[in-house]
């Protein structure tokens, strides 16, 4: 067994009076705005400027989900501010933005021993650790959860101070002063944020602060035709016309550009080069080698990558990623292994220890990421000090990785955070930082390496392949008495952890995480259904290619095998299949009525044969969606004509983008659905090019209806519900429209 030292510290002083003292010691963190001109910090959230311009620190990576604009929304609504005079900044790595919801979900990968004590974001242990290693990742769908609250009570502060300035002008308790669109009002008197900020700067903010009794949001229904946006996304405009910056776009006196070639899949080391190849190369500066890669630095990327395809570096590579291998691999752990992780609910060893009434396989294929934006991140190196220009949803696991190749310290590493052309949970990893980091030292001058597609698909780990059997007991008349879901694949979610906290390598962490059960690799296997004897079983398998996370993560395939499964064992029982499913969820009544809508929303026809009608419903958390698809098979392939979804995500923050998140994340699952996928021989993928993934272009998107049910629930993250309920509601829609059952993603795979 590998004994990290971060998992023999944290748990072993978990154990004793260290960890007591380490608890209560109290602590102290710099405020991390820096004002500019005219400009005054209130706290770690905002910043006032002299002409009312409200300055929110957004301490998540914005990769399209439109977090820049959810947090100054409730800063704006919290604080009675002018939308019109928000205004964005990303915030500075510091323990004030401390992700502690994503901190407690991910507690085994940073606390192995004892992870029980650190399960809840309001634990001690979680928030002393989350604000010690400013941990501010920016995944799981937990921006709102971790920070919503936060944001109000910065808010909340910063008007009564801003009412305290205004109430010693006026001479009136403050507490009678209110603040609206911008200004604090008593009776006919009024003063703009901005004419108060400076005195307002003086005063203590109120402990506890003074939120307001309504919690930002609107309403599930939906406005008038035509009615204008209360809050318009801040980055849509930069974004239309071109001046949005992201990471590829840095530009930097002095930089030069460079291009990269990794090894194969596997443990693969560079081997050797002939660097005479790329004699000639006009622009061609000089070459650096890493342990399983080659870079090319150049005045130009388009010459560094010339350089490099001549040069065609040669590797050594040692259990190489293979497909055929990989499913080997799988099938035997599903068939002989042993379930390191399980969930249990009734008894169900006396129920399903006869034959099943219903067996059936399930497999999914490795998922690539197939982000619009290649990794790309700019750097220079002078005086032992390393500024980093970079898109990344774990910034200080990034400047840590980067001072730990350079052998310098993380305070000696300035990250500027870039925003991301997408991401599906991609900008975790942070082999580039590493890479850039080494590339600037050597180069010595400021450079931007950016991947090629093909390094992405080289490189970019994938979602895991999966295989899986699905079983179940039933009644004469259909009824759900036994459940089983037994999955073979590895310790995904364990895996990546070792790579982001340990700062292991690809091999390292395949081998730290081997035989281990994964209960975040097993999210969404639990189906809703009020089924009395269950049992869900992970069984750990080790296959030669690394995974990794992507957006829907385990739920992308763990709905598609409960729903699928459930529309079989519907149709095998000759019953309608949304009756069949409302008569398994009465413990989930917010489940069901999204069922019920969607219904209605599609003009739902029962699912007969022909319809090319497909029903799917699907929880994430607190999230619950319902969807039905109508497809159909042509010439050109799979034709989705329409896809109708209807969603319960609590308070809902801004409907406006929770549509957008929904929509996208539909058509992001019906990207894994159809394609996004490809092979590897030798630890060398099939496919290079976007082009190659079957990915639906615009003119295949069908189209979506999206509607939500009102609830008081606490928000949930809409972002990759739609993602889930893609390729189940896909999948019952063909085989109604074909009379064929796809139990395989991408669907159609096994007709090829």
């Amino acid at each position: 067994m590998h004994v990290s030292r971060r998992g023999l510290l944290i748990g072993g002083a978990a154990a004793g009076g260290l960890a007591v003292a380490w608890l209560l010691r109290p602590r102290d963190w710099p405020l991390p705005l820096d004002p500019g001109r005219n400009e005054l910090a209130f706290g770690a959230w905002l910043k006032v400027a002299i002409d009312g311009v409200v300055t929110v620190a957004v301490p998540q990576l914005e990769m399209g989900q439109g977090i820049t604009t959810l947090i100054p929304q409730v800063v704006a609504h919290e604080m009675g501010a002018d939308w019109r005079q928000i205004a964005v900044e990303p915030a500075p790595v510091s323990a004030h933005y401390a992700n502690t919801e994503l901190a407690a979900r991910w507690s085994e990968m940073w606390m192995p021993f004892l992870p029980s004590l650190a399960g809840e974001a309001d634990d001690v242990l979680t928030r002393r650790w989350a604000e010690g290693a400013r941990f501010m990742a920016t995944a799981d769908g937990t921006s709102l959860a971790a920070f919503e609250q936060p944001a109000r009570e910065a808010a909340a502060g910063a008007r009564a101070m801003l009412a305290m300035a205004a109430a010693e002008r006026w001479d009136v308790p403050w507490e009678e002063c209110r603040a609206e669109n911008g200004f604090i009002v008593h009776e006919n008197q009024r003063l703009s944020f901005g004419a108060l900020a400076p005195g307002a700067a003086s005063f203590d903010p109120p402990d506890p602060a003074p939120l307001l009794p309504v919690a930002p949001g609107e309403g599930a229904e939906e406005p008038a035709e035509g009615a204008p946006l209360r809050f318009p996304r801040v980055d849509l405009p930069s974004k239309v016309d071109g001046s949005f910056q992201f990471a590829g776009d840095v530009r930097l006196p002095g930089m030069v550009y460079a291009a990269i070639r990794h090894g194969p899949a596997g443990r693969a080391r560079l081997a050797g080069f002939e660097a005479s190849r790329a004699a000639g190369t006009r622009g061609l500066l000089k070459l650096v080698k890493g342990t399983d890669w080659l870079a090319a630095v150049a005045t130009s990327w388009w010459a560094a990558d010339q350089a490099l395809a001549r040069i065609a570096p040669e590797f050594t590579v040692s259990n190489a990623a293979d497909s055929a291998e990989i499913e080997e691999a799988l099938e035997k752990a599903l068939r002989f292994g042993p379930a390191e992780w399980s969930h249990e609910r009734g008894d169900p060893g006396a129920v399903l220890a006869d034959e099943f009434d219903v067996a059936e396989r399930y497999f999914a294929a490795p998922a690539l990421h197939a982000t619009l934006e290649t990794a790309s991140a700019a750097a220079r190196f002078e005086d032992g000090r390393l500024e980093l220009w970079i898109a990344t949803q774990a910034p200080e696991r990034a400047r840590a990785a980067a001072a730990g190749a350079l052998g310098i310290g993380v305070r000696d590493v300035v990250l500027y955070p870039m925003p991301a052309g997408g991401s599906y949970d991609r900008r975790l990893e942070h082999d580039h930082a590493i890479e850039v980091a080494l590339i600037a030292r050597e180069a010595g001058r400021p450079v931007q390496l950016t991947w090629s597609r093909w390094q992405e698909h080289v490189r970019g780990w994938p979602r895991t392949p999966v295989s899986a059997v699905m079983a179940a007991r039933t009644t004469a008349s259909g009824d759900v008495t036994g459940w089983k879901a037994r999955l073979a694949m590895p310790a995904t979610a364990r895996e990546f952890g070792h790579r982001l906290f340990d700062g292991a390598t690809a091999s390292a962490a395949i081998a730290d995480s081997a035989g281990k059960g994964d209960a975040l690799a097993m999210e969404g296997a639990i189906p809703p259904y009020a089924i009395e004897h269950m049992a869900i079983e992970h069984v750990p398998a080790t296959i030669s290619l690394p995974t990794s996370r992507l957006r829907g993560n385990a739920h992308g395939y763990t709905a598609f095998f409960t729903e699928t499964f459930v529309d079989e064992l519907a149709h095998r029982a000759a019953r309608e299949p949304l009756s069949y499913r409302m008569a398994l969820l009465s413990d989930d009544l917010r489940l069901a009525e999204c069922l019920q809508r969607v219904a209605g929303l599609a003009n739902w026809g029962g699912g007969v044969d022909n319809s090319g009608q497909g029903i799917a419903c699907h929880r994430i958390g607190e999230g619950r969606i319902a969807a039905v698809a109508t497809a159909r098979r042509d010439q050109s392939g799979v034709r989705v004509d329409s896809i109708s979804a209807v969603a319960d995500i609590g308070r809902i923050v801004n409907r406006d983008i929770a549509r957008q998140q929904i929509e996208g994340g539909i058509v992001f699952g019906l990207g894994l659905a159809l394609g996004c996928s490809t092979t590897w021989e030798r630890g060398i993928p099939a496919t290079g090019r976007l082009a190659a993934l079957n990915l639906p272009v615009l003119a295949d998107c069908p189209r979506i209806d999206v509607a939500f049910v009102g609830s008081g629930a606490a928000p949930a993250d809409p972002g990759e519900l739609g993602v889930a309920i893609a390729a189940p509601a896909l999948a019952n829609a063909l085989f109604s429209a074909t009379g064929l059952r796809f139990r395989r993603l991408p669907l159609l795979s096994e007709e090829l």
